[in-house]
C-alpha cells in the first residue's frame, strides 16, 4: 500500500506545522536575496541583509523541515514513539517565533539579534531534549542511530556557536569572531545537515526505490571518517594550521565517498526501475555534494584561498546538496504523509485518490530543472560579477520557490 510504512501515531499537525512554516520561510529567503542581489554580486556574504536571508533559508527552511521530518520519520525508522507531542507543539512555537525574530533582527538591528536568538535557542534545545529522549528509548540501536545522534550533537554545538556569535555582535569579548563563524558554518552545514541527510537517506532511498538485499557496509566507516574530518577541520581553524585543514577536508571527502558507495549499492538492488522525478532530484543532490567535497580538496591542494570563490562554493554546497535534497524528499514525503493520514484507512471501502494523483510529476520536472538552472546561473553570475545575471537568476529562484511552496501546500487540500 502506498505510504503504509509512514503510518505512525504522531499527530500529523505536528510535522506539517514545521513544514508549512518552512515553505513560507523558503520563499521569503529567496525574496530577501533578490532585494539585495547587489550584495551577492559584490560577494558581500557577511552583510546583515544576507545574514537575514541565509538564516531564513537555513534555520527557517532547512532546520524547520528537518525538525518536522524527524517528528515523522524517527518513530518510523527507530520504531519508538515521540516522547511528548504536546511538548513538540510548544517547541514549534518557540522555535518559529525565535527564528523569525532572530533572522529579522539580524537584517535590521544585528546588535539586538541576541534576543530573538535566545528564544530560538530555547526552541532548538527543546527539540534536542525531545529527540534525545525519543532515541534513547529505542530498544535496538542501528547504523542510522549513529548519524542522527551525531547530527543532534552537531546541532547543539552549532546553536552554541551561533549564540556566541550573536553575543559577540551585541556585547563583544568572546573569542575570535572569524573562527567562531567558520566553526558555526562547518558544524551546521557539514555537521548537522549532512549527517542527518546521510542517516535518513539510508531509510528513504530504499523506501522510494523499493530496494532489498543491500548491505550498508560502509555506513560506520563513513560516519567515523566524516566526524573525524569535522573535528580536524574545526581544530585547524583554531590552531591556524593549513595542513590540518587539508587533512580535515580530505577526511570529509572520504566519509562522503563511502556514503555514496552505499547509496549506489542500494540503488543497484532496487526493484523500481523508473524512479520518480522528485526522488531522482534528491539523488542528483548527492552527486552535487560529492563534487563540492572534491572541489574543496582540490582547492586546498592548489592553494586557492580566494574568499569569494569559497563563499560561492559554500553557497553551492548549501543549495545544491542540502536544499536540493530537502526539496526532492519533501515533494515525495508530504503527499505520502497526507495520503496515509487521509486515505489509507479508507482503501477498499470507498473510492480514494491514488498517491500519484497527489503529485504533479510534470510540474516537478519543470521546477527541479529550473532550480538547477537558477542556482548554476546565480553562482556563475556572482563569481564573474555580472549584476544582470545575478538579478535574472535570483528572480528565477524567487519565482520557482513560490511555485514550489504553493504546489506542496496544494497537496493538503486534495
Amino acid at each position: 500500500m502506498p505510504g503504509a510504512n509512514m503510518k505512525i501515531d504522531t499527530n500529523i499537525k505536528l510535522p506539517l506545522a514545521f513544514i508549512v512554516y518552512a515553505l513560507i520561510a523558503f520563499a521569503a529567503a529567496q525574496l530577501i536575496f533578490l532585494l539585495h542581489h547587489d550584495l551577492l554580486v559584490a560577494g558581500q556574504m557577511r552583510m546583515p541583509d544576507i545574514w537575514m536571508g541565509a538564516h531564513f533559508l537555513l534555520l527557517g527552511f532547512a532546520l524547520m523541515v528537518a525538525m518536522g521530518a524527524m517528528y515523522q520519520l524517527v518513530p518510523v525508522a527507530f520504531l519508538t514513539p515521540i516522547w511528548n507531542q504536546t511538548f513538540g507543539f510548544a517547541q514549534f512555537y518557540f522555535t518559529a517565533i525565535g527564528i523569525t525574530g532572530f533572522a529579522i533582527l539580524l537584517g535590521i538591528k544585528p546588535d539586538s539579534a541576541i534576543y530573538g536568538g535566545i528564544i530560538a535557542v530555547i526552541g532548538v534545545m527543546m527539540f534536542i531534549i525531545q529527540m534525545t529522549i525519543t532515541i534513547f528509548k529505542q530498544e535496538k540501536k542501528n547504523k542510522m542511530t549513529l548519524f542522527v545522534a551525531g547530527a543532534i550533537i552537531c546541532l547543539s554545538l552549532t546553536i552554541a556557536a551561533g549564540f556566541l556569535l550573536a553575543w559577540n555582535i551585541a556585547l563583544g569579548g568572546i573569542a575570535s569572531h572569524t573562527k567562531l563563524v567558520l566553526s558555526h558554518i562547518v558544524l551546521g552545514v557539514a555537521g548537522w545537515f549532512t549527517l542527518l541527510i546521510f542517516g535518513f537517506s539510508y531509510k528513504l532511498v530504499p523506501m522510494f526505490s523499493l530496494s532489498h538485499g543491500y548491505s550498508m557496509k560502509w555506513a560506520k566507516a563513513s560516519f567515523f571518517s566524516y566526524i573525524t574530518g569535522l573535528i580536524v577541520l574545526i581544530s585547524s581553524f583554531w590552531l591556524e594550521n593549513n595542513t590540518l585543514q587539508t587533512i580535515g577536508w580530505l577526511l570529509l571527502l572520504i566519509g562522503y565517498g563511502l556514503f555514496v558507495l552505499d547509496i549506489a549499492d542500494i540503488l543497484k538492488k532496487r526493484f523500481k526501475k523508473k524512479l520518480d522525478k522528485p526522488f531522482s532530484f534528491a539523488l542528483f543532490a548527492i552527486w552535487i555534494g560529492f563534487s563540492i567535497h572534491v572541489l574543496a580538496v582540490i582547492f586546498r591542494l592548489l592553494g586557492i584561498h580566494d574568499p569569494i570563490i569559497w563563499s560561492w562554493l559554500i553557497f553551492l554546497y548549501i543549495m545544491g546538496w542540502i536544499i536540493f535534497s530537502i526539496l526532492g524528499y519533501l515533494y515525495k514525503i508530504v503527499p505520502v504523509l497526507w495520503w496515509t493520514y487521509k486515505y489509507s484507512d479508507r482503501v477498499g471501502k470507498e473510492r480514494v485518490p491514488l498517491l500519484k494523483d497527489m503529485i504533479n510529476e510534470k510540474l516537478s520536472l519543470v521546477l527541479f530543472s529550473l532550480f538547477i538552472i537558477g542556482v548554476a546561473g546565480l553562482a556563475i553570475g556572482g563569481i564573474v560579477h555580472i549584476e544582470m545575471a545575478v538579478f535574472i537568476f535570483q528572480s528565477l529562484l524567487s519565482l520557482i520557490s513560490l511555485v514550489y511552496t504553493i504546489s506542496i501546500i496544494r497537496v493538503l487540500f486534495v
